[in-house]
């Protein structure tokens, strides 16, 4: 059901997209804002070619765009953890194959409106993989992970990405129970290293698709 006042809301999105953009452009990043997921997924496609192999560490956010099943449509190689089948051992070496594919599709937890992405990891592959790299690394973020400062997007990462991250995983951690981070001490802690990426790192193409609808954790 529409309501009366979508269309506000619409173009809100998308001068904060554009405005985002251009921030994100001066900091090294290949931009793009797009209203939907629909598109967000079409732009992908138009970076990754067909036959390319891609890592997807765990990201929401890209299978709710269903590149996933798209990109193994077009005779990608798609190389994903998240397959409870793995042994301990394979799923190490599956970790590992992610971070040396020719694309590396991930999401962001929070992004400022200065154009910094802010990110929370309990392994350590997926921010490692957005530091450093001689592969392209693709982003897609919605719009709802867009933060004012720093700080702000350090405590989404912490209340708002993390806690459901948890529960997806069924994890035993504070955050679990209470919806919010108490900085617990836990043995399942999914939040380790926290990354900032004040600017894209150098020696490789960094791509970033804003979407202007709610994606992701």
């Amino acid at each position: 059901m529409t309501s009366p006042f979508d269309k506000a809301r619409q173009e809100h999105r998308d001068h904060l997209g554009g405005t985002l953009v251009k921030k994100l452009e001066e900091k090294g990043f290949h931009a793009v804002y797009v209203p939907t997921k629909e598109e967000a997924l079409q732009e992908v496609l138009k970076i990754i070619p067909e036959g390319a192999s891609v890592g997807v560490p765990g990201s929401v956010t890209i299978r709710e765009i269903g590149a996933m099943e798209k990109l193994a449509d077009r005779g990608c190689e798609v190389v994903h953890h998240w397959n409870p089948s793995l042994s301990s051992e394979e799923r190490l070496f599956t970790l590992q194959k992610e971070l040396l594919a020719d694309f590396f599709l991930t999401s962001s937890n929070a992004i400022t409106l200065d154009g910094t992405l802010v990110n929370i990891d309990g392994n350590g592959n997926r921010v490692s993989g957005m530091a450093w790299g001689k592969n392209v690394l693709v982003f897609v973020i919605g719009l709802n992970k867009v933060t004012n400062t720093l700080d702000d997007a350090i405590a989404r990462t912490r209340n708002q990405a993390t806690p459901p991250n948890v529960l997806r995983l069924n994890l035993q951690t504070p955050c679990a129970k209470t919806g919010v981070c108490s900085d617990c001490n836990s043995p399942d802690r999914a939040c380790k290293a926290l990354l900032v990426l004040e600017r894209a790192t150098g020696g490789r193409t960094s791509h970033v698709i804003l979407v202007g609808e709610d994606l992701g954790f």
